[in-house]
């Protein structure tokens, strides 16, 4: 009866009754957002890449001669290995997978040299990320991250109610870890380090992190976020912390050089102490059966990985150059993508969209002026030059 009145009141205090023209009565309803958490009315949308097949139907033309540079994906493809699992598992999909992700835990921990206790996956990366809040976030407290950093932090941060604290990046475009420890309060629960980072392709070294787990107090858990570390020339050793039993998860995915964005497989290292909270925080069969199939698999798959390693490196060299020619800005990267500074970044991926090259706009990073482009095979590179370069010429 509480309840009914309560609508009743509701409906008489914020509903307008009226009479249409025939006489039937309606009355407009409260919309839902009034009850809704303000701090998610607030939040603006993660943007992803723009999909080939949207791309198409919009130019009028055929997917195949669209090149999509814009997600950071691999353009060899997935794993002939993991190719071979989908096909053999897909049979099987009528049956719930394995709701402890076994093989591919325990394959993640030998290969890592971590107890199988000490992991965890899920749905890419960025599930890992969402657990970790779930577990540490409220609205009493703070989040830091670097300026420029991966959009899913502060969207997580915003949706927990935490406070996201920014901190600028220093002059040659890497994470201030200093400036980070001075913005660390008692209320600060999460630092994130992205080692590459995204969308800038920069780096911090073994020396800045050793230096920083030195100083960093322990009611704050250190988040690496490593989804590009295959990538890396010389990547900082962070899981020695996680066999130390620091505050700290290593974050990885197998999106980037394994080739399977499409099926979602992300996992992180830390102590059991912060995976036992993440296990308790995550969905029942929160990785698909064939997901699973073809991670462990793809771990397999050596050659693959080396190809796709060399390939990066190949096209960050050749847009390097390129650069240098053409005379523009661009940032070093260590990741599978690199930013180049054209003036109005809006426009030229827009130009560069109507002649079937999809390249990201930073706009939303707040880097009006530059744009991302995903290393592709070397052909994608060449035309994606050739188009960029007519661009910047009109």
């Amino acid at each position: 009866m509480m309840g009914l009145k309560f609508v009743d009141e509701i409906i008489n205090r914020k509903s307008a009754l009226s009479k249409e023209g025939t006489g039937r009565m309606f009355f407009r309803v409260m919309s839902i957002e009034t009850f809704a958490n303000q701090h998610i009315l607030d939040l603006v949308a993660y943007k992803p890449g723009k999909p080939i097949d949207e791309t198409a139907r919009e130019l009028g033309l055929e997917p195949d001669q669209i090149v999509k540079l814009a997600s950071n994906e691999n353009p060899l493809g997935p794993s002939p290995k993991a190719q071979e699992a989908i096909a053999r598992i897909a049979s099987g999909v009528h049956i719930y997978p394995d709701g402890a992700s076994f093989n591919l835990r325990n394959a993640l921990a030998s290969n890592l040299g971590v107890d199988f206790d000490q992991t965890v996956v899920g749905a890419g990366s960025s599930e890992i990320i969402e657990l970790l809040c779930h577990a540490l976030l409220n609205p009493e407290s703070e989040v830091i991250a670097a300026k420029h950093a991966f959009s899913m932090y502060p969207i997580m941060a915003k949706v927990f109610g935490a406070k996201y604290v920014e901190i600028d990046n220093k002059g040659d475009w890497t994470h201030d870890l200093q400036a980070m420890l001075d913005a660390v309060t008692p209320q600060t629960r999460i630092i994130f380090i992205t080692n590459p980072t995204n969308p800038l392709g920069t780096v911090v070294s073994q020396e800045e992190i050793d230096e920083f787990m030195s100083k960093v107090p322990d009611h704050v858990v250190v988040a690496f976020d490593e989804a590009y570390h295959e990538f890396a020339t010389n990547p900082a050793e962070t899981i020695k912390y996680v066999r130390d039993g620091r505050n700290v998860i290593v974050l990885r995915t197998f999106s980037k050089v394994y080739g399977l964005a499409g099926l979602r497989v992300g996992y992180g290292l830390a102590p059991t102490q912060i995976t036992g909270m993440l296990h308790k925080v995550r969905t029942p069969f929160n990785l698909n059966l064939v997901a699973q199939e073809a991670a462990f698999a793809a771990l397999k798959d050596e050659e693959h990985l080396s190809k796709t390693v060399e390939n990066n490196r190949i096209g960050l060299e050749f847009f390097a150059k390129a650069f240098d020619r053409m005379g523009l800005e661009y940032i070093p990267s260590q990741g599978n993508f690199i930013l180049v500074k054209v003036g109005d970044g809006v426009a030229v991926f827009k130009k560069m969209l109507q002649q079937g090259i999809i390249t990201r706009d930073q706009s939303s990073y707040g880097l009006p002026e530059w744009v991302r482009i995903s290393i592709g095979t070397p052909e994608e590179n060449a035309r994606c030059l050739k188009v960029l370069e007519s661009v910047m010429k009109s």
